[in-house]
């Protein structure tokens, strides 16, 4: 079975893709970050949303992983599969427990899904938008 040739990525599109990109990972590095230093704000705030705060350390490694599989690039669709599995958790999380900050996990899906269909081609070769 032979793939479908994908035209090659401008150098506007691609660096466009690169700088959406950037914005979702380095606030979730940041986040992952604060939960394996665990500072008490975050202790308290994981607690305040219903979870024990013996996760925080487990969770900020799962975002930093997730992260780390959608930086690079042979595997970055299967980390904003898994990215978008675990900011649809955070999301659910906050609406949950009524925070009108729900909002901010669904940009940042939508981002790293965005700034991935502006750089990379076989994305834009299964999901084509007409012109």
């Amino acid at each position: 079975m032979a793939l479908a040739q994908t035209a090659p990525v401008s150098k506007k599109m691609l660096w466009t893709g690169y700088v959406i990109s950037a914005i979702p990972v380095l606030m979730l590095l940041f986040s992952g970050i604060m939960k394996l230093v665990k500072p008490p704000s975050v202790v308290e705030g994981f607690v305040r949303l219903g979870y024990p705060a013996s996760l925080v350390v487990a969770i900020g490694i799962l975002e930093i992983a997730c992260t780390i599989i959608y930086l690079i690039p042979r595997t970055s669709v299967l980390g904003a599969i898994l990215l978008a599995g675990y900011l649809g958790g955070a999301t659910a999380t906050l609406v949950r427990v009524g925070e009108s900050a729900f909002i901010a996990p669904v940009v940042f899906g939508v981002l790293i899904w965005l700034g991935l269909f502006l750089r990379e081609p076989r994305l834009r070769a299964l999901l084509p938008l007409r012109q």
